[in-house]
């Protein structure tokens, strides 16, 4: 199965069952605007369908992430619509496409990783929230900055943050939009950790590697399992593991782990 961007906003290539999906708008640091929204969902909607991907590598084209929404064309956008009804319009309809993809990354069955340089605003950071695991370079500056351009957020990260750090903490990023380096994102825990910048592309690789020569379908359980236990009693989360953990028992990966493991060995995953 071939993945392409319905539009240049996006790039994908397909290496070694490794999808690497490029945010690919490096003039305006890869900001947000109607067509990113569309690829994002129309990519992920198809990566999450083909079982050949078994990991996801998310990043920004150029020298940063992303900067959060394309606000010169919102500007443009409040300059020529003077009517609030059509820009109410507009905006939620952005806005709702954006989050098809997000909702696409919180569930297709790939872990993501999120490679992140650079500016991290906005809906950049809602982005790197999604990703399941992040290594950002040293380079790296996060902001959630809604608030500075009168707004509130999106994206989910109102739902990621105070799950990833504290209530306390989620309300300070969000209310005061105040900049932090990537070692304080890794100490709120947004991201999992901070390398040299030099060291960002083979870091992440190696890590892709290992997670695509992991056995697929219990990462693909694991994510799931995680996932929704931020909203499961601890009896339903009981229950999901049971089946989750019977569900695998009949993998072809699973006999061949307890195999390796006998025989002392290291096992070779091929994701069935």
């Amino acid at each position: 199965m071939t993945i392409t961007s319905p539009n240049s906003s996006m790039v994908v290539e397909v290496k070694d069952s490794i999808a690497h999906v490029a945010f690919n708008r490096p003039s305006s640091l890869n900001a947000l605007d109607e067509d990113l929204a569309r690829a994002l969902g129309h990519i992920t909607e198809a990566i999450g369908k083909d079982p050949s991907i078994r990991c996801v590598v998310l990043f920004g084209t150029g020298d940063h992430f992303m900067a959060g929404g394309d606000v010169k064309s919102f500007h443009t956008k409040l300059k020529n619509e003077p009517s609030r009804t059509a820009r109410y319009q507009h905006f939620e309809k952005l806005i709702g496409t954006f989050h098809i993809g997000l909702t696409n990354m919180r569930t297709m069955p790939q872990p993501i990783i999120g490679k992140i340089r650079g500016a991290v605003a906005g809906a950049g950071v809602s982005l790197a929230l999604a990703c399941d695991l992040a290594i950002a370079s040293e380079d790296a500056f996060f902001t959630l900055a809604y608030c500075n351009i009168g707004t509130s957020p999106d994206g989910g990260s109102t739902y990621s943050l105070p799950r990833a750090t504290s209530m306390k903490r989620a309300m300070e990023i969000a209310l005061l939009g105040d900049r932090f380096d990537a070692k304080t994102a890794a100490n709120h825990g947004l991201i999992n950790r901070v390398v040299k910048l030099d060291d960002l592309d083979l870091e992440v690789l190696k890590l892709a590697e290992r997670i695509a020569g992991g056995p697929t379908r219990a990462h693909a359980h694991s994510k799931m399992l995680l996932n929704q236990s931020l909203n499961s009693t601890l009896e339903e989360q009981l229950k999901a593991e049971q089946k989750a953990f019977a569900e695998c028992s009949i993998t072809d990966d699973f006999a061949e782990g307890i195999a390796a493991f006998v025989e002392k060995r290291s096992a070779s995953f091929e994701g069935k």
